[in-house]
């Protein structure tokens, strides 16, 4: 997924959940922030990061931020990206190679999920989560509490008892992770609702991505750790 033109600031400060103030070649600019995580690991004072300016003359912010600078890598924080990444990465035969169509935002029940993708032999409803937070090496999701994502997570298990196939794709916006994790101790909740899934029959899978100036791409799927965390598992 590719951005038109990004331009480089520095971070201030973040007074609320969606705006930012970013200093943008000598001037201090209010941005729209496309994340509501809390990206406190992310967001210092002084950190380089990305912006995209706004093509909408009536938006009250003029840039949008798109990625912050964690030691000589990016990490993109916009929330929008994951399904048109994932959407890609599954189009090219990335994870299925018999792909006949995705669809985006198909309703099922009492959900609407992200991707439903059509293959030779199967019907997939997949859900998608992006995840920043890197804690040790373990990329950790949710950096803060969503009972949507467990509502849907405890639907994709409806979807496999009628017949169909289910995942949760998590999709790492970033590199230098070795692999994936539900934050427990953020929402343990989702945690516990993602091995039900596993035990029920759904997938759970992660990737990462791989990062810069010009957009974001599914790189490798990296293993998934659910129960012995001292252990790597898929």
């Amino acid at each position: 997924m590719k951005y038109k033109e990004l331009q480089k600031g520095l971070f201030v400060k973040r007074p609320n959940r969606f705006t930012a103030h970013i200093n943008i070649e000598g001037k201090e600019e209010l941005c729209h922030v496309k994340n509501t995580g809390r990206l406190g690991e992310l967001l210092l004072p002084g950190a380089e990061v990305l912006v995209e300016a706004a093509d909408n003359p009536k938006r009250k912010t003029n840039y949008s931020l798109i990625a912050v600078k964690e030691g000589e890598s990016w990490v993109n924080i916009d929330s929008q990206v994951p399904n048109k990444a994932a959407e890609e990465w599954i189009r090219a035969g990335g994870w299925m190679s018999d792909v006949i169509s995705v669809t985006r935002e198909k309703t099922y029940g009492n959900s609407r999920f992200d991707l439903y993708v059509e293959t030779k032999e199967d019907d997939w409803f997949i859900e998608v989560k992006g995840v920043t937070l890197n804690v040790g090496g373990t990329a950790l999701f949710p950096d803060a509490p969503t009972e949507r994502g467990k509502k849907h997570v405890e639907e994709l298990i409806t979807c496999v008892k009628n017949g169909y196939k289910a995942a949760v794709l998590f999709v790492i916006q970033r590199k230098g992770v070795e692999r994936f994790a539900p934050f427990e101790k953020r929402q343990p909740e989702f945690a516990e609702a993602l091995r039900r899934a596993k035990t029920e029959g759904v997938e759970i899978l992660a990737v990462d991505c791989l990062v810069d100036r010009e957009g974001i791409r599914v790189d490798k799927e990296i293993p998934v750790c659910l129960f012995h965390c001292d252990k790597k598992e898929k």
